[in-house]
């Protein structure tokens, strides 16, 4: 067998944890001992089996001494079985693709495995042909052709080599971050990958991804926060949800190129003197910031009530929010390298503030998919992607039940405007109302922008949670057709939660695509409810009728 080396993360065990984990399966097997006797193992426990089974199934796995592994996320079930997901990389190269994940039963010996790509890691050279600075350029090429008629200013690219194992047999390639700013003085950016034998361009992808006192919000009406007192004044600062605080962005801007910012736009903290936060109104600065630390509250509230996760990375650890970012900034974005939520303001007339529950729920659950699956952010694992924030952020604001902004199936109808020409971003009974999303899949789907190649997942969630056809829920009328004519009978919204959060957390990887969804749901579904169950089937018959076989 090869010799595996085991980055952070993935070591085995010291003899002491080898130690007590031993002992407690001892005493889980004693005679008399049943599986509900056996104590859920810990996640060093499972870090030491899926460790163990790496070196044991090194071969079945294609991982060779050239390899590194790295764990990225443990999930325990409540049943003991275990769930870890590593990050590969090769002769020192992050591998875009090489994420996999170990499945463990409860007393940790190894079942089956997840892989973003089955194909054999062998390059003959880690020395590119093209060099850096070449990409570099054509990176910046690309960031200029994606804003045509824009004189962009500070434009900078700053490459890595990798390993791309995410489209067809692995190659050495670059993936350069593009960063500049626009005639407004907001952040555009583009990740160009590109390989680095002969300069072809692979894929490209926008890398912003386009979300106690009281508070009067501009949506939300009046909400509870939970402040920091301090002397006699009060900051915007939430301790019971990891020390989450909302700042003002002061109308600046970030330039980063990967995970460094030469310029980053400050988070000035908001005080106020009585803890009565705003007035409602944009004229008040202190409004929208409410908006957003309301919205941070309801996204932890709900990952941790419904799915027992705490804190966007689950270690329940706070983020942060800016708010009045850039000039007119139409967008809102989570950011992984500050941990942190981007709030514009909107340009008044297709937009308002950008800082509605769903908004803010969608684009920090962009932070939660970076931190399991890391769905890539192109072709239809970049649509998975935007649907996974589009589900969220609609339970999200189910589950907050604010009578100012009820629950319903339409993204972002808060904050569009008349000259936006609709009433929301997107529609999840029938995505298409858009103008340009998909309902239904087919073999072109990958090739629209995620936003709207998003539909076809959003329209299986509808499906999925209320059925298919028209009615009216929580006061708002739907109509959802199938793609084959069929008729889908609803399993609720909890259930679909449900679903969707255990296979993006337990089977989706990096490359999952539409058919990898299907399959991904339906086991999911199976270790919810049963194979034989209504839930199984409806999972089933709702990926059929958006023509996802």
């Amino acid at each position: 067998m090869s010799r595996i080396r085991h980055a952070r993360g993935s070591r085995l065990a010291l003899a002491g944890t080898a130690a007590t984990t031993a002992t407690l399966l001892v005493a889980a097997l004693a005679p008399g001992a049943t599986a509900a006797d056996r104590p859920v193992p810990s996640r060093a426990a499972a870090l030491d089996h899926a460790a163990a089974a790496l070196l044991e199934h090194a071969d079945a796995l294609d991982l060779t001494g050239a390899q590194d592994t790295e764990a990225r996320d443990v999930v325990v079930d409540a049943d003991g079985t275990q769930h870890v997901r590593y990050d590969r990389t090769y002769r020192g190269l992050p591998v875009l693709g090489g994420d996999f994940v170990v499945h463990l039963a409860p007393d940790g010996d190894f079942r089956d495995a997840d892989r973003a790509t089955t194909a054999p890691l062998a390059l003959p050279t880690v020395a590119p042909k093209l060099a850096s600075p070449e990409a570099a350029d054509l990176a910046a090429n690309a960031l200029r052709a994606a804003n045509p008629g824009e004189l962009l200013k500070k434009l900078t690219a700053e490459s890595e080599l990798v390993v791309d194992a995410l489209h067809g047999a692995p190659k050495l390639a670059w993936r350069t971050d593009a960063a500049a700013l626009d005639s407004l003085g907001n952040p555009v950016a583009r990740t160009v990958l590109t390989d680095a034998g002969t300069g072809a361009r692979i894929d490209a992808w926008d890398t912003v991804e386009s979300v106690s006192g009281d508070g009067a919000s501009l949506y939300g009406g009046t909400v509870p926060l939970e402040t920091t007192r301090s002397g006699s004044s009060y900051r915007l600062q939430d301790a019971t949800r990891g020390g989450t605080y909302t700042g003002d962005a002061e109308n600046q801007t970030d330039l980063c190129i990967l995970t460094i910012c030469l310029v980053r736009a400050p988070a000035t903290l908001f005080t106020d003197a009585d803890n009565h936060w705003g007035t409602g109104g944009a004229d008040d600065r202190a409004s929208a910031a409410v908006d957003a630390q309301y919205g941070t509250d309801a996204t932890w509230d709900y990952y941790k009530d419904v799915h027992g996760r705490s804190g966007i990375a689950g270690d329940g650890k706070g983020s942060y929010n800016r708010v009045h970012y850039g000039n007119k900034y139409n967008n809102a974005f989570w950011d992984d390298s500050c941990f942190c939520m981007t709030y514009g303001d909107g340009d008044g007339t297709t937009f308002g503030p950008l800082v509605s529950l769903d908004v803010a729920a969608h684009e920090m659950s962009h932070g939660v998919t970076s931190k399991t699956a890391a769905l890539a952010y192109s072709g239809e694992s970049g649509g998975l992607n935007e649907a996974t924030s589009d589900v969220f952020g609609t339970l999200v604001e189910w589950h907050a039940a604010n009578a100012a902004d009820p629950g319903d199936y339409l993204i972002g109808e808060k904050v569009v405007r008349d000259g936006f020409g609709r009433e929301a971003l997107r529609y999840m009974d029938r995505p298409s109302r858009d103008g340009a999303s998909a309902d239904c899949w087919d073999t072109s789907l990958g090739d629209l922008d995620v936003h709207y190649s998003s539909g076809v997942a959003n329209h299986f969630a509808y499906l999925l949670a209320e059925g298919s056809g028209a009615r009216t829920v929580g006061g708002v009328a739907y109509s959802s057709p199938t793609c084959d004519g069929s008729t889908v009978t609803g399993i609720g919204r909890d259930k679909l939660g449900d679903v969707w959060y255990r296979a993006l957390t337990v089977y989706m990887t990096s490359s999952t695509d539409y058919a990898g969804a299907r399959t991904a749901t339906l086991r999911a579904a199976g270790d919810l409810y049963g194979t034989d169950s209504d839930e199984y089937a409806a999972v089933g018959a709702a990926w059929s009728a958006v023509n996802v076989a």
